[in-house]
């Protein structure tokens, strides 16, 4: 027979087992069986407390599977960037649901995400660190829809991603560059480099972006490229982004001649074009600075490094943080002082070397 209480019943079941039910909303919910009738009290009394402090969860609420809560809440993120967008995407079917696809949200335990994710770092750290990361914001949100208790994502530190500091090129190295690019792709090196512009801010110039007159460049939009490698004009990232750069008067006759050889007419055209003259392709960058890198031997330099290249190079000939932010379409400080850091760090190998003259001196009796 049931036996009644304050909140819920229990009853034995016939394999010897107490089952504990509640009313709650106009239904009746099963809070599942357990051992004896001590047990099945004691829970319901947590249920009852929970519901008093708002802090009821449903329990068919969690029966959800990652894969279909996931692919909502990635429909709904309309904030996110096409290229964001890509990103999650990949990650989620790469790396999240193979592993967890199917599984119920109030099934992940923090155990299982813990080997998870160790088992993605041993290979692959900064994508195990991205994978966990986006998986823990969509398990916050799942908290925040009532559908689970406490999130999952437990992993002190796994969502930190610690990348390498990145290569520099010399002068030498850069005007090496420079004439190993096709010749309708050189001014990319030095745009790059000299004008620390990012790959899709180069890629986005137009010719009334470029003002010859006064030797500046505009930055107002870029040009990028999704994962399927579809090209889609945006604009800039940041307020700050989008700025007017002064060109080094040593680029000027380059940049003009660019313009008179390769772009189309108009002032809406874009300056960087392929070989048949449509708007240059994200392979066709990529396999033209392979072949340059290549061919001088720095097979670790990323297009993307010769704006880092730039920037420190900025640093070295003594600009300020907030020029550094300017030249680089940065809106905070954090990120312009790595490139005094590294000049700094810098200035202790020249004074350590200066030390090597001066202990002869200083050691004589």
């Amino acid at each position: 027979m049931p036996s009644r209480r304050h909140f819920g019943t229990t009853r034995k079941r016939s394999s010897g087992r107490w089952q504990a039910m509640y009313w709650h909303e106009g239904r009746i919910h099963s809070a599942g069986t357990f051992p004896t009738k001590s047990d099945a009290l004691a829970h319901l009394s947590t249920v009852e407390a929970d519901l008093r402090r708002g802090a009821w969860i449903n329990p068919k609420s969690g029966n959800v599977t990652l894969e279909k809560f996931a692919n909502q809440w990635l429909d709904q993120r309309h904030d996110l960037s096409i290229r964001t967008h890509d990103l999650y995407r990949y990650v989620l079917d790469r790396h999240v649901f193979p592993a967890f696809g199917q599984t119920p949200l109030a099934n992940l335990t923090p155990s299982k995400i813990r080997s998870w994710n160790a088992k993605i770092a041993k290979e692959h750290p900064a994508t195990a660190a991205k994978a966990y990361r986006l998986l823990s914001t969509i398990m916050r949100t799942a908290v925040l829809d009532g559908i689970i208790a406490s999130t999952p994502c437990k992993v002190r530190g796994a969502g930190s991603e610690r990348a390498p500091e990145r290569p520099v090129a010399t002068v030498a190295e850069i005007e090496a560059l420079h004439g190993a690019m096709p010749p309708h792709l050189r001014l990319v090196v030095l745009l790059a480099t000299w004008c620390q512009l990012r790959r899709g801010e180069i890629l986005g110039l137009r010719r009334c972006d470029i003002d010859l007159t006064n030797s500046t460049i505009a930055i107002e939009q870029s040009r990028t490229y999704r994962m399927n490698g579809e090209s889609f004009i945006k604009e800039p990232k940041s307020k700050a982004s989008r700025r007017v750069l002064a060109v080094p008067t040593e680029m000027s006759d380059e940049l003009s001649n660019h313009l008179d050889l390769y772009p189309g007419p108009g002032s809406e055209a874009l300056i960087f074009v392929g070989r048949d003259g449509k708007p240059l392709t994200a392979n066709a960058l990529q396999g033209s600075w392979e072949h340059a890198r290549e061919s001088i031997g720095r097979t670790d330099l990323r297009l993307h490094d010769l704006r880092h290249t730039g920037l420190t190079l900025s640093a070295a000939t003594g600009a300020t943080t907030a020029e550094l932010m300017h030249r680089a379409g940065h809106s905070s400080a954090a990120a312009a002082l790595r490139y005094q850091h590294a000049t700094e760090d810098r200035d202790r190998v020249l004074a350590t070397a200066l030390g090597q003259l001066i202990r002869p001196t200083t050691s004589r009796p």
